[in-house]
């Protein structure tokens, strides 16, 4: 009797008590059901991974930066895992000579103004393409979406610029990507979910055009915005090619990033330090090369991890949001 009780009448047999799954609520999905155990271990190892190896690098880089030549040439000249003897060498090496702290002004200044630009340029682009009456709507969009399967190219690009007077001028480090018509895309989207009746009761009050995008679009896709403002902002402090190209012999006008691509990528000595006078002779540097190396690449790694912790609320609202319109 208690063998018929336990199976069920299609002839399989029912789950022990305790392990019977929960009823799954009508129209929930099934990953919005607590994991089982074995699930949320499973999560718990792949994000330890993650985080790992996303902090151990960072870790070690941080940690080589902070330590002594002796300290590097015992690690093999690599990357110091465990402290041994700390220094503050390196961020005096590169505080001493001048270039990395012009280099940073100059990263600074390109950040803030060109993303201001950007932003400045991008809003009312999309503003302008999500009214659906506006002037010439749909031929910008498409000609907009046209530069994104073909561009000019880079040449043609750099021909454009030195007519221009852009060649050696620090415009130029801003001004040719100054725009991206993929955030603009974005941004148009967000401006189109506006609610149509905000719109109109502003207009019944008579509010125009730059009335109604600053009091009543802006306010209401702030998400978009810093989330833009972001990646403007990662985009020009970690810019480096346009230095290479239109103003790579002046080592007072590189940006930090360029300064880290010559310093460290191509092995280059720290520009304006590494020779004492005429010839040959290396000046002698009271830290280890790779530990300046570190140093540099930490630099550029501040202002982003001061910055995030700032807009990640936004910075995830807007991308979830986004991928949900998408």
């Amino acid at each position: 009797m208690s063998t018929l009780s336990t199976a069920s009448t299609s002839g399989r047999r029912k789950p022990p008590a305790g392990n019977v799954p929960r009823k799954r609520a009508k129209g929930r999905a099934v990953w919005e059901d607590r994991p089982t155990l074995v699930g949320q271990f499973g999560k718990g190892m792949v994000l330890t991974v993650v985080v790992l190896a996303i902090a151990l690098p960072l870790y070690a880089i941080v940690l080589t930066s902070f330590s002594s030549e002796g300290a590097i040439t015992r690690a093999g000249g690599s990357l110091v895992v465990v402290p041994d003897g700390l220094s503050l060498g390196a961020y005096r090496e590169i505080f001493s000579n001048g270039v990395v702290t012009r280099a940073v002004l100059v990263s600074v200044g390109i950040t803030v103004v060109g993303t201001a630009v950007s932003m400045v340029l991008s809003i009312l682009c999309a503003y302008g393409l999500s009214r659906a009456r506006s002037f010439g709507h749909r031929f910008f969009l498409g000609a907009m979406i046209f530069t994104m399967f073909f561009g000019g190219g880079l040449i043609p690009g750099f021909l454009v610029v030195s007519e221009l007077h852009g060649y050696d001028n620090y415009w130029a480090l801003i001004l040719p990507s100054c725009l991206s018509v993929f955030n603009i895309l974005i941004m148009r989207g967000f401006y189109q979910a506006t609610a149509q009746e905000m719109i109109d009761a502003a207009r019944i009050d008579g509010a125009g055009e730059w009335r109604i995008l600053w009091s009543v679009v802006l306010p209401t896709t702030k998400a978009v915005t810093a989330v833009m403002t972001l990646f403007y902002a990662v985009g020009y402090w970690g810019s480096w090619f346009n230095t290479l190209l239109y103003m790579p012999f002046d080592n007072s006008k590189w940006s930090l990033s360029y300064v880290l691509y010559e310093y460290v990528n191509l092995g280059a000595k720290m520009p304006g330090v590494d020779t004492a006078g005429a010839g040959d002779t290396v000046q002698h540097q009271a830290a280890s090369p790779f530990g300046i190396s570190m140093a540099v690449v930490v630099l550029t790694l501040i202002p982003i991890l001061v910055v995030y912790p700032f807009l990640q609320k936004h910075f995830t609202k807007g991308m979830l949001t986004g991928a949900i319109k998408g």
